[in-house]
């Protein structure tokens, strides 16, 4: 293999490292991050109460205060589940438009294969886009993703 062609090669294979290493990191802290908000009964109206009344006793609030922050922390989830709406049109499309370009890479046996590697359990949700639907497009959500 000539060093243009292998340069190329090792660009191609480094630019999907990172990309793979950067979903990796998002689908971890998205999950941290679920699972630190909501908790493991999320959805769950009796658990996010006995948490918010861990928290509110921890910190010793008054009933204003629990009052006021129950009030900020429901707009805060509000605003979250607005903004997550809103922007899943274009997480869509950065997924559609990744399988195109690894369409391009892998040959398409090596694409078929990526696709399944996607479904298997502890890689996504356990079948080509999981509980969601959809066509198998893109890389698969993080555990406890539930849209």
């Amino acid at each position: 293999m000539d060093r243009i062609a292998k340069g190329k090669w090792q660009v191609r294979l480094a630019a999907l490292v990172v990309f793979v290493l950067g979903f990796a990191a998002g689908a971890l802290a998205l999950n941290a991050y679920r699972s630190w908000s909501a908790g493991p009964g999320r959805g769950d109206g009796e658990h996010r109460r006995d948490r918010f009344e861990q928290m509110a006793e921890r910190l010793q609030l008054n009933e204003e205060q629990r009052s006021q922050v129950k009030q900020i922390l429901s707009d805060t989830r509000e605003q979250l589940r607005a903004l997550h709406k809103e922007s899943e049109p274009r997480f869509e499309e950065i997924r559609r438009q990744t399988d195109e370009r690894l369409q391009q890479v892998l040959t398409p046996e090596q694409f078929q294969k990526f696709q399944q590697m996607k479904g298997e359990p502890g890689r996504g949700r356990g079948g080509p886009r999981g509980r969601r639907g959809g066509g198998g497009d893109g890389p698969p959500r993080p555990p406890g993703d539930e849209r």
